[in-house]
C-alpha cells in the first residue's frame, strides 16, 4: 500500500469515527450528565463552523460556471455553436496593460487600432454570477484614445466552415455591460480562393445580451473554395469607457425555406 492509499484509509477511519461518535452524542443528549455538556456544545459549534465555512466555499464553487464550460445557447436548428477559447477557458497571456496594435489575448484574439499612445487595457475576468454561462469574460479599459479605429479579431475555427452553404444564417450573441453608450459593429469576413467577402452588421446595444446575424445570401462566396473565416468587433469613439464582455459565441443555422 502506498503512503497516499494509507493516507486516504486513515481519513475515512478518522471520518467514520467521528460521524459515529456524534451520532451517539445526538441519541444520548438528553441522558448525559449537565456537566458534560457545555464541553460537547463548544465542540460541537466549532465544528459547525468549520463545516458552514467549507460548505459555503464548495457551493459557491459551484455554482460558478464551470472552466471548459461550453453550453452556448442557439436556434434548435443550428448545425454548428462556438464559443472562443477566451470565454472558455485562461488564456495566456491574461492581460494586457497599454495594448500596441496586434497585442494578442490567448491564440484566437488580437486587438487592431491606431493609436500613437495606447491607454487600453485587456484583460481576462473570471465570472461569478449565477445567471453565466460562460466561465470567463474580457474586460477592456480605455481612457484617452486619439486614433481612429480601435477593433478586436477573433479568427473562426475550421468547422465554421466546413459545410457552410449561401442558405446558412451565422447568429453571433454577445452579454455585455457597458460604463457608457457605445456604438459597436460586427463584420464577417470570409476568404474563398483570391477573394473575400465581408458583412457588416451594427450590435444592437443594450445592457445585457444583443445579437446579430449575417445572411451568406448577400454574400457571393465560392462554396467549393472557403478557406477562413473572422469577425472584426470594432468599437465607434471608445475613449473613456469600460466593457465587461461577459460572453460571445456563434451559432450557425440555415434560412428558413419561403
Amino acid at each position: 500500500m502506498t503512503k497516499a492509499q494509507r493516507s486516504s484509509l486513515l481519513d475515512r477511519l478518522t471520518y467514520r469515527r467521528s460521524v459515529r461518535r456524534w451520532r451517539q452524542a445526538a441519541r444520548d443528549a438528553n441522558a448525559l450528565e449537565i456537566g458534560q455538556l457545555p464541553r460537547l456544545r463548544s465542540e460541537a459549534r466549532g465544528l459547525r463552523r468549520q463545516l458552514d465555512n467549507f460548505l459555503h466555499q464548495i457551493e459557491g464553487r459551484l455554482q460558478l460556471p464551470r472552466i471548459g464550460a461550453d453550453s452556448v445557447p442557439a436556434p434548435p436548428e443550428s448545425d454548428w455553436t462556438w464559443r472562443p477559447e477566451l470565454w472558455r477557458g485562461p488564456v495566456s497571456p491574461f492581460g494586457v496593460a497599454g495594448a500596441q496594435n496586434r497585442a494578442q489575448l490567448g491564440r484566437e484574439l488580437t486587438l487592431f487600432h491606431d493609436c500613437a499612445h495606447s491607454e487600453v487595457t485587456l484583460r481576462q475576468m473570471r465570472n461569478l454570477r449565477e445567471t453565466d454561462l460562460a466561465p470567463f469574460g474580457l474586460r477592456m479599459d480605455v481612457l484617452g484614445f486619439e486614433g481612429s479605429f480601435l477593433s478586436f479579431v477573433l479568427d473562426l475555427p475550421d468547422s465554421a466552415i466546413q459545410g457552410l452553404q449561401l442558405n446558412h444564417l451565422i447568429r453571433l450573441e454577445m452579454l455585455l455591460e457597458l460604463e457608457r453608450p457605445l456604438e459597436i459593429f460586427c463584420r464577417l469576413n470570409i476568404k474563398h480562393g483570391p477573394n473575400s467577402d465581408q458583412l457588416v452588421r451594427e450590435m444592437p446595444v443594450t445592457e445585457g445580451g444583443a445579437a446579430v446575424e449575417f445572411d451568406l445570401a448577400y454574400m457571393r462566396l465560392n462554396e467549393k473554395r472557403l478557406e477562413k473565416a473572422w469577425i472584426d468587433v470594432i468599437f465607434e469613439r471608445p475613449a473613456m469607457n469600460q466593457v465587461l464582455l461577459r460572453d460571445l459565441h456563434f451559432s450557425r443555422y440555415p434560412r428558413a425555406e419561403m
